[in-house]
């Protein structure tokens, strides 16, 4: 049923309370898990106008899911883990829907403050236009 699990993660509480749900659908339905990071335009921007170092940036940008890479290597499901770039809604959005998921797990509430007044503009651009099934861990 859920053999193929899209795990949107930013580093938050949420998203690491739901890498610990994309394990168990993997785990009970066999499944594998991609955990993605997007990175939006304005902090792809200041990250390349503030740092010196491409390498540094790219460290940076793997940190944020570094926690999320342990709670997936620690569980011994199959994952894989990609960088996107663009808003991260809709972004999340096509990736699923273009790469035909079963299941997408994301966090209701995420790191940027200013859109954490409703539900979370991310999980909700997602639940309303993804083609499968969302799973918004609060």
């Amino acid at each position: 049923m859920f053999k193929k699990i899209l795990l949107a993660t930013d580093g938050s509480e949420h998203s690491i309370r739901s890498a610990d749900h994309a394990i168990k659908l993997a785990e009970n339905f066999n499944g594998t898990v991609e955990a993605v990071y997007v990175v939006d335009s304005q902090k792809s921007k200041e990250d390349v106008l503030h740092s010196v170092d491409k390498y540094e940036v790219k460290r940076e940008r793997n940190e944020k899911i570094e926690v999320v890479k342990d709670l997936l290597d620690q569980s011994g499901v199959e994952y894989n883990t990609n960088i996107l770039h663009g808003e991260p809604g809709p972004t999340i959005v096509e990736y699923a829907n273009k790469n035909n998921f079963d299941c997408v797990v994301v966090g209701s509430r995420g790191l940027n403050n200013l859109q954490t007044m409703i539900l979370g503009s991310v999980s909700h651009k997602v639940a309303k236009r993804v083609n499968c099934p969302v799973l918004i861990v609060k």
